[in-house]
């Protein structure tokens, strides 16, 4: 018995030693020097800067003095936030097309759906999408049947089982056209919920003098009437899908009227109503390639959007049109979106610190006290030659090879065998 304790006290301390020893791994300082940043931040761009990373966490900018376990000097290089993506698949979606790998919506699914709970972080996409500098994620279900499509979660691109960062951070709706149906019942609906909701609020607040034995007895709240509260309370924003400018002018007198948290998604007409969003204070996400129609609620598709959003003073972020197959090409489509008038800060800021700023993420930015998701480029990351030289997540550095490069290294082979064999 003595010995069987003696092994089990041995183990206890060699599983310590094991655990010390990774952390010690994982704590690694890290010094980049000589990099131009971009800190997306008051500061602007940095040129021949420091910045030191340590336990995950962006820790110094141009110290005087530091100490590192690894320098990386970029002779010059472009140092940018890791980019995040928005209101895609990724991680629920491995092949649209075949049925078994979707796992983003569903017939049943309501604003209580967490898609969460199915996100593959092994997704072969997400090494893919890491070539365009993207660090991470807020992705978004698909919905179902019900008005509500679900709510988004927020990952980060490392490809570990513990990489879903935020759960349940925003609800998604759906409004506008209708294959069946009118676009109407759903805003009626939209505001009848919320109205319920807030009167069985104000009916609350005004019986709390009630006696303990009252409160006791009151019903608990159901999971989607929590939902709806968190929304009235603005303790989540309401991602609302809609392009017409009638729509959005609808959601806007919901947000006055309820003190929503409101972000426009899509919003292809916005441009109509641009000044209304503007001075509501309402975040859009959009494309910078709808330059054409796509259905009769949004005509005034244009390359020029984004651009005349943006000098118009609505908070704009980039979101791609490819579901979650070409998400790595997010950073092309900034660059169209240069070539038509958007300033180079504005648009890195669209794919980084606004989406930061509306998710409440600690990321997007390049500042002491900021998530290490950071992004060393060989040149201007908006252009279509230039590479990811070394990605950062939480600190850790982590690979840009896909699947894509494995398989073309399998086909350029040579040997003696058929192409794609190998010995």
């Amino acid at each position: 018995m003595k010995n069987i304790n003696t092994l089990k006290i041995s183990l206890t301390s060699l599983v310590l030693v094991c655990s010390f020893i990774s952390e010690t791994v994982n704590a690694e300082r890290i010094a980049i020097t000589n990099a131009t940043v971009h800190t997306v931040t008051s500061d602007g761009i940095l040129n021949q800067a420091t910045v030191i990373i340590d336990e995950g966490k962006i820790v110094a900018i141009n110290p005087k003095n530091y100490k590192a376990d690894k320098t990386i000097d970029a002779q010059g290089q472009i140092l940018t936030p890791g980019f995040i993506a928005s209101m895609n698949s990724l991680g629920l979606v491995e092949v649209g097309a075949v049925a078994r790998t979707r796992d983003s919506s569903d017939k049943k699914a309501d604003i209580t759906f967490d898609a969460s709970l199915a996100f593959n972080p092994k997704s072969s996409l997400i090494a893919y999408t890491r070539k365009g500098g993207i660090t991470s994620s807020v992705v978004a279900p698909q919905g179902g049947e019900s008005l509500f499509a679900g709510q988004t979660f927020v990952a980060n691109l490392s490809g570990e089982f513990n990489s879903i960062t935020v759960k349940q951070n925003a609800v998604l709706i759906h409004l506008g056209s209708k294959a069946k149906g009118s676009r109407a019942l759903a805003l009626q609906s939209l505001d009848n919920k919320l109205a319920d909701a807030q009167k069985v609020l104000d009916k609350a607040r005004k019986s709390e003098k009630k006696s303990k034995k009252d409160k006791k007895d009151k019903k608990e709240p159901k999971r989607d009437e929590l939902v709806i509260n968190a929304l009235l309370a603005g303790e989540k924003p309401l991602l609302a899908y809609a392009d017409r400018a009638t729509d959005i002018l609808a959601l806007l007198a919901l947000k006055k009227k309820y003190s929503l948290d409101l972000v426009l998604v899509g919003a292809s007409d916005a441009v109509l109503v641009s000044a209304q969003i503007a001075a509501a204070k309402v975040p859009v996400i959009t494309s910078a390639i709808n330059n054409l129609p796509g259905s009769f609620d949004s005509l005034h598709g244009s390359l020029t959007n984004m651009a005349t959003l943006i000098k118009a003073g609505v908070k704009v972020i980039l979101t791609s049109n490819g579901g979650s197959h070409n998400l790595n090409q997010l950073r092309y489509d900034a660059g169209i979106a240069v070539a038509n008038g958007l300033s180079k800060p504005e648009a890195m800021k669209t794919l980084t610190a606004n989406v930061a700023d509306v998710f409440k993420l600690n990321s997007g930015r390049i500042a002491v006290g900021k998530d290490a998701d950071v992004v060393l480029w060989n040149a201007d990351p908006f252009e279509l030659s230039s590479h990811v030289v070394t990605m950062w997540i939480n600190g850790k550095e982590v690979s840009t090879q896909s699947r894509q490069d494995k398989l073309r290294e399998r086909y350029m082979k040579k040997s003696d065998m058929p192409r794609a064999y190998s010995k």
